[in-house]
């Protein structure tokens, strides 16, 4: 795990109360990225909950603002999509004075890098929420050819399922005429079987904290591009 105090950069991360991932940022950050946490209230994980999360999120920005950081990240993918990026940027923006980006906004831009069009989706979601991921991705131009998970009521269920089991249901979705697998939310432990994953598949995987550490780097011009979690963060789709 990277450790220091932002050598190189410091980002906010706006985090929900009860997950129990926040720390996969940190682990898969280059030397000398910090990441600073503030969590916003969170404790079950339908699309009412979902919608709720960015109520107050110019409160909870402004105490980022005040460990000085250079990026604020609202990291919950479910509802960055359901409260729309651009209005939950435009929040943090005008409270803070300082640059955000929204987890479903790094996800879209991964998936463009990479090349898949069509992809199978691996959530922890409900159904409602799965839904509604579905709905949002085809209204930006994507095709979810399958889906499978385990639907989890809360936060804390759906961060302690372990690693091995994504892996496990990753290699047993159906994947024909997909040209990778997005595996959406940003609570859950993902990041140690990435690179196992996509060797398991021979396609590119997405996953929600990774697309947006690789967003992150990108915006504050870091050239680092950490290896062991996917060809995404290891640099291959940025080119493209």
């Amino acid at each position: 795990m990277a450790q220091g105090v932002g050598g190189k950069a410091r980002i906010g991360q706006l985090y929900p109360s009860g997950g129990l991932c926040d720390h996969e940022m940190q682990r898969m950050a280059p030397e000398g990225v910090h990441f600073v946490t503030t969590r916003m209230p969170f404790r079950k994980a339908g699309l009412e909950d979902d919608a709720a999360l960015a109520s107050n999120v110019e409160f909870h920005a402004s105490l980022l603002a005040d460990a000085r950081v250079e990026l604020i990240a609202f990291n919950c993918t479910a509802a960055s999509l359901v409260c729309g990026p651009n209005a939950i940027n435009r929040r943090i923006e005008a409270a803070t004075g300082i640059r955000s980006v929204t987890t479903i906004e790094a996800v879209l831009d991964a998936l463009k890098a990479a090349r898949m069009r069509r992809f199978a989706l691996l959530t922890p979601y409900l159904p409602e929420v799965v839904a509604a991921e579905v709905r949002f991705l085809q209204e930006c131009g994507l095709e979810v050819t399958a889906t499978a998970g385990l639907p989890c009521a809360d936060p804390v269920e759906q961060g302690s399922i372990a690693p091995a089991r994504w892996r496990e249901l990753a290699g047993a979705i159906p994947m024909q005429g997909s040209d990778g697998l997005l595996i959406s939310c940003a609570g859950i432990q993902i990041a140690d079987v990435l690179d196992d994953i996509e060797s398991d598949l021979g396609r590119p995987v997405i996953a929600s904290n990774q697309a947006l550490l690789w967003t992150c780097l990108r915006l504050l011009d870091l050239p680092d591009r950490p290896s062991g979690f996917g060809a995404l963060l290891g640099g291959s789709f940025d080119s493209s």
